[in-house]
């Protein structure tokens, strides 16, 4: 496949109330009130739109999905990102209501109620508090693939490289008033699903589609939707889809994720062309690097995965740039990726809520600066 490839986000926002600074389970008026209007021209024609002016239902009635067309120019990503974000905050600002892109609920105000959609219910009657407790918001990068084999095998190989990933755009600190002690809390609920997580080598596609298959004869996965690996086949077009991300306040952020999620595909599915054997890990192992990474973000050490040992953040984030920097250079990438890194070094995600909190004295104060930071982003 010619480089670079293409890619897609999607990113789950909340709604919010800023008087009460707790989630607002109002989607449906959002989502309507943007097909209604933003939908349409002056004369109250539906106009040709982009992916980027529409808003989507979550799991939850306080969540809303936005996501990009495929590019191959990030730099274009960027800008889809910051009109999704415009599209998602006009909309909820006709409802009295703000967005904010943070992983988890930091004030809840409530029981979460579920969006009005069959699938969604069912899940929540099956899975009981496991989706209840599960109104987390999720950034997915989506890269092109030339085919399902190509697909497994680069799945295979970037999986040890996930936790990295996570700890760069970790964002998730505090849930329900309180601080977790996480850098990422929405990773670690995310693990009570039971499709949920790191996979071992699928090795084929017939390996792929036949865990898969037991997870959905077991109950562990309602459809194919529900498999939640960490990495996984997109179902219904060619791509590989990377579901390890918090959400990031900064759209520059889930950038330099995309650029880092495409360096490893585009890496993968070389050394896969060339025959190179897989570094094969045991699920136990990158459960915990997972763990680890969600635990202190990039404030801590982290699991080198090319050495298999703890090191610095900042070391471990050279390795990574290291491992990919061919792809990054063919690309176009190498620069964007180097200023963003330096960029979450100074302080990411969850270094940016605590330090709200030390200024504020509240988690309302931080609900108030995520709302500030996240208009800031597209207004």
């Amino acid at each position: 496949m010619d480089i670079p490839r293409t890619v897609g986000v999607e990113e789950e926002l909340l709604l919010i109330d800023p008087e009460t600074r707790t989630i607002s389970p109002r989607s449906n008026q959002v989502v309507r009130a943007n097909r209604e209007h933003a939908l349409r021209d002056e004369h109250g024609m539906e106009r040709p739109h982009a992916a980027s002016d529409e808003l989507d239902q979550e799991l939850f009635l306080h969540q809303i999905e936005t996501r990009t067309d495929p590019s191959a120019d990030l730099a274009d990503i960027e800008r889809q990102l910051i009109a999704s974000r415009r599209t998602a905050g006009t909309a909820a600002a006709e409802a009295g209501l703000a967005v904010v892109a943070a992983g988890a609920v930091l004030l809840s105000g409530g029981e979460p109620q579920v969006s009005p959609n069959d699938r969604y219910r069912d899940m929540v009657d099956t899975f009981g508090e496991t989706a209840r407790t599960g109104s987390t918001c999720g950034c997915h990068v989506h890269t092109a693939i030339a085919s399902p084999e190509e697909g497994v095998a680069i799945i295979d190989r970037i999986t040890p490289w996930l936790p990295v990933l996570l700890a760069i755009s970790a964002n998730s600190p505090y849930f329900e008033g309180r601080d977790t002690t996480y850098a990422s809390w929405r990773s670690q609920s995310w693990t009570r699903w039971p499709s949920a997580g790191a996979t071992e080598a699928f090795e084929t596609v017939e390996g792929y589609e036949e865990t898969a298959r037991l997870l959905k004869m077991t109950g562990a996965a309602r459809d194919d939707g529900m498999l939640y690996f960490d990495a996984r086949l997109s179902k219904g077009q060619p791509t590989v889809e990377v579901r390890v991300l918090d959400v990031c306040t900064d759209p520059a952020d889930a950038v330099l994720c995309a650029a880092l999620v495409r360096g490893l595909v585009q890496t993968a599915a070389d050394a896969w062309e060339r025959g190179e054997p897989l570094d094969r890990w045991r699920a136990e192992v990158l459960r915990a690097c997972s763990w680890r990474a969600s635990h202190v973000g990039l404030a801590g050490t982290l699991v080198h995965p090319g050495r298999r040992e703890l090191a610095p953040a900042r070391e471990v984030l050279a390795g990574l740039v290291d491992h990919v920097r061919p792809a990054l250079e063919a690309a176009g990438d190498l620069e964007r990726v180097e200023k963003g890194i330096e960029r979450v070094l100074r302080g990411g995600g969850a270094t940016q809520q605590r330090a709200a909190y030390e200024r504020l004295g509240s988690v309302e104060g931080v609900v108030d600066d995520l709302i500030q930071r996240t208009e800031a982003t597209w207004r």
